[in-house]
């Protein structure tokens, strides 16, 4: 049976939107986890490669799509990125400091330890296979510079949605897409 992960962004947690959406659809399907990841990168990595097998498909969102595109080339996945960011450790630099989650207000701290860990997971597009789901109205990041990563990787298939938002607020529309990604 085949067992999803999605894996959330930047402070985010494992039950928001996307997830409960992925989660009640695939549930039937395959063994769906949306767990809550610890904030350091280091953790959040190490704690998502002692859950991985070989039949896992990752989705990420944001920072959870940097995550999935690192265990993606490590262990040979399939994976599906939704606006995902290519280079969190430049993009988060500005939350260094005391942050809250947006799920349930819980504090943390983002330490600028955290960047250099990021860049430790940058790595180049090989052995993953890819779905990239991007909006152009993502106001966060760049949907362009994905974009041109991706559009020439011959295990990727790129869609952009032109308007939107960061946070992919219609995923559902896109469940039977990826549904077909993991299944073929």
């Amino acid at each position: 049976m085949k067992q999803i992960i999605y894996i959330h962004g930047f402070k985010s947690c494992g039950e928001g939107e996307k997830s409960k959406t992925i989660k009640s659809h695939f549930n039937i399907k395959a063994i769906t986890l949306t767990p809550n990841l610890p904030f350091s990168p280091k953790q959040a990595i190490k704690f998502l490669e002692d859950i991985i097998t070989p039949d896992t498909v990752l989705i990420g969102s944001s920072l959870g799509g940097y995550y999935a595109i690192y265990l993606a080339e490590k262990y040979n996945l399939k994976a599906i990125l939704i606006n995902p960011s290519l280079k969190p450790y430049k993009t988060l630099k500005p939350y260094v400091g005391p942050q809250y989650r947006y799920c349930d207000n819980k504090p943390f701290k983002w330490k600028k330890s955290y960047l250099k860990d990021l860049k430790k997971y940058k790595t180049e597009l090989k052995n993953g296979k890819y779905l990239v789901l991007l909006q152009s109205g993502d106001e966060v990041l760049n949907y362009k510079k994905t974009l041109k990563k991706f559009k020439k990787h011959p295990n990727a298939k790129v869609v952009v949605e032109y308007g939107g938002n960061h946070r992919f607020e219609n995923i559902g529309d896109y469940i039977c897409m990826i549904d077909n990604f993991i299944c073929g």
